[in-house]
């Protein structure tokens, strides 16, 4: 069975968690460098749903000739 893709948020909230696991000091360098990996994967993740929302966004604000059109612009179109 497929594993579900956890969303941006899922992500953050899981990094924020390793990240106060590790500076709370209670885990051992093992256990740290592990959750350290696994944050870097979260990282990564996270990159890449933002970049994904960067260009979704970015098709939604192009003009009918293809051009992006500047968030000014944009506004007065809306008027």
């Amino acid at each position: 069975m497929a594993k579900k893709k956890q969303t941006f948020e899922q992500a953050l909230k899981k990094l924020e968690e390793i990240v106060e696991k590790i500076e709370s000091g209670q885990i051992g360098l093992e256990e740290s460098i592990a959750e350290y990996e696994k944050g870097i994967k979260l990282v990564k993740q996270c990159r890449a749903i933002l970049q994904a929302a960067e260009k979704k966004v970015q098709m939604l604000v192009r003009s009918d000739d293809g051009n992006l059109i500047p968030s000014g612009e944009l506004e007065r179109q809306e008027e």
